[in-house]
């Protein structure tokens, strides 16, 4: 069995999932391959440059396995490397992609593969862009493509399996759906979103967690148009809670402590409106807690500048790309990851033990 993330009826990447590892005799799969696709997935073939058919694909959508469907890279991670093979800076998951040693050639590589049917996809090389530094180097041959709006043709069949067992316990909530009567929602920006997302995670009471952008509208919601600092929105996280667990005054003290409130539109390195502090109220109960937590920290004298951090009703929340969803989580050893988003998740551990998960069983 291996753990991974398989699309639902609806559309959405969710997991991880147990599922079965995908092993079958060469003449199995000489049976559910072309020719072609049996040379790279299950000889280790490597296709010609230009030749691909997926190479200037410029499509909105998700290329999965050849072999078992597996969902392995997005268009969202997708960029022209101009190697002459289809490249990509991030795997749509980690776990959906395994990686092995390689020496064949005379050289050393790091292999990808399929981590459901061990398929031969390409090699992962370190002279990639941002945010990752990485390029994914895969061949056309081992790969599918859906259009994003048919991602709900990639419903996993091992849900169907897991949703049964699940069924006499389930309440049939989806946590990105919308809150159901035993849940609230809280939305903040603190700086950039994989480090307060890491922040809020780790909260006992918190359900879910997701990386968007709130302030500005639904035709700039995207992290390119975001990163000029000219669209309104503020990179923000969507906080899923249960307010009989932990209290919205609660989450504002973690939100005060995971981020510096004095910056103005910036934090630290990263400059710019997207990165401001702004609480983002969805009815007058939150903007009142706001007032008065903003005021108790400034009679309090709790920092050495004034507190700039912005009310802002909220119209709208926007979820960002799968790729930024759990970043810190899926990428513990990337660069900003270790030297920013861990650090700032580890102070709020420190400053509020009584709020982790299994505090409260100690």
């Amino acid at each position: 069995m291996v753990r991974v993330r398989v699309f639902d009826s609806r559309g959405e990447l969710v997991g991880p999932v147990e599922s079965p590892k995908v092993e079958l005799s060469d003449d199995q799969w000489r049976q559910r391959l072309t020719p072609q696709q049996f040379e790279v997935l299950r000889s280790k073939g490597t296709e010609r440059p230009f030749c691909g058919t997926l190479l200037d694909n410029k499509q909105q959508g998700v290329y999965t396995c050849a072999g078992c469907g597996l969902p392995l890279f997005s268009s969202d991670a997708k960029f022209n490397s101009g190697t002459g093979w289809p490249s990509f800076f991030q795997p749509i998951a980690n776990e959906n992609v395994a990686t092995e040693h390689d020496d064949s050639h005379g050289m050393r590589r790091t292999e990808i593969l399929c981590a459901r049917c061990d398929g031969h996809l390409g090699h992962v090389f370190d002279d990639g862009p941002r945010p990752t530094g990485l390029r994914f180097c895969l061949n056309s041959e081992s790969l599918n493509f859906t259009p994003s709006e048919q991602l709900a043709s990639l419903a996993d069949p091992i849900l169907e399996s897991v949703a049964a067992a699940r069924q006499p316990a389930a309440s049939g909530h989806n946590p990105k759906a919308g809150p159901s009567a035993a849940e609230e929602i809280a939305v903040f920006a603190g700086g950039c979103f994989w480090c307060t997302e890491a922040a809020f995670a780790q909260l006992a009471g918190v359900l879910d967690v997701e990386s968007g952008y709130a302030g500005g509208t639904a035709e700039t919601a995207n992290y390119e148009d975001v990163c000029t600092g000219q669209t309104g929105h503020a990179e923000a996280i969507r906080i899923r809670y249960n307010p009989a667990t932990i209290s919205f005054a609660q989450l504002l003290d973690v939100f005060f402590d995971a981020h510096d409130p004095t910056q103005l539109n910036r934090q630290g390195n990263d400059v710019g409106t997207q990165y401001r502090s702004a609480i983002l109220f969805a009815d007058e109960p939150q903007r009142r807690a706001a007032e008065a937590k903003i005021a108790e920290l400034a009679a309090a004298r709790a920092f050495p500048r004034p507190i700039v951090t912005t009310l802002e009703p909220l119209a709208a929340f926007y979820p960002a790309e799968e790729y930024h969803q759990d970043y810190a989580e899926k990428n513990p050893n990337q660069p900003y990851v270790r030297y920013h988003s861990l650090p700032k998740a580890c102070a709020v551990r420190e400053k509020h033990p009584e709020l982790m998960r299994g505090a409260a069983s100690h």
